[in-house]
């Protein structure tokens, strides 16, 4: 019996010159393509429904936004230009990245793959976040979920316990749930962006949605079983 290969798309997020994996399950895509002055010749986040000009502060989640709204395919990734999946180890780590025929089997057996998880031992997600960045917004986080999605506020102080997550915004996911996962994600963070003053953030402050949505993704998953 001949086995059913999926349409899987894993974009690449990127803003620089690079090599990309040849296999055609990989799609390079700029971010931040609106407002930047260079062509990598791959596909913008720009073009359809987007929010490119958010990139300073999304991060590769204005990829993530392109793919939710544009791109058609029954599973849909997102990586980094220098921070892929892989299943293998060995010194050559660019022949170690995930395959389309690993991709394409991983499918037909799991709704969602995520990278192994980043563990932080002495800290606690919450507690990392609240000395590495602005507490603060966090805060508002929170209280925006205990508002509007108060059935994920359990899940939410559970993960937040926690000195380990599936970090970097990286997964492959079927897309019927992406397109959900990313509903539910992008309502959030633009109602915190909202609430945000980011005149006062510098560059490296400022890129607090790509670090929040990284700490919600396992509330989602989490809650939704």
């Amino acid at each position: 019996m001949m086995m059913e290969k999926h349409n899987v798309r894993i974009l690449v997020c990127t803003h620089k010159e690079g090599p990309v994996r040849d296999d055609d399950i990989y799609m390079p895509v700029q971010v931040g393509k609106s407002a930047s002055t260079i062509d990598l010749g791959c596909q913008g986040d720009d073009v359809g429904d987007n929010i490119s000009g958010k990139n300073k502060t999304y991060c590769e989640l204005t990829g993530l936004y392109w793919a939710w709204k544009n791109l058609k395919a029954d599973y849909i990734g997102l990586v980094h230009y220098r921070r892929y999946l892989g299943m293998k180890h060995g010194k050559d780590k660019w022949q170690c990245l995930l395959t389309k025929e690993e991709a394409q089997a991983l499918c037909k057996e799991h709704d969602i793959i995520l990278p192994q998880k980043r563990r932080y031992y002495i800290e606690s997600l919450w507690s990392h976040y609240e000395h590495t960045h602005d507490i603060s917004h966090l805060e508002k986080t929170k209280a925006i979920i205990a508002k509007d999605y108060p059935e994920y506020l359990p899940a939410f102080n559970e993960v937040m316990k926690r000195t380990w997550g599936h970090m970097f915004n990286m997964f492959i996911m079927k897309k019927s749930y992406a397109d959900e996962y990313c509903a539910w994600l992008f309502d959030i963070l633009f109602k915190v962006e909202k609430q945000i003053d980011f005149s006062s953030l510098s560059a490296f402050d400022a890129r607090l949605f790509g670090r929040i949505s990284e700490l919600l993704l396992d509330v989602w998953i989490e809650t939704k079983g």
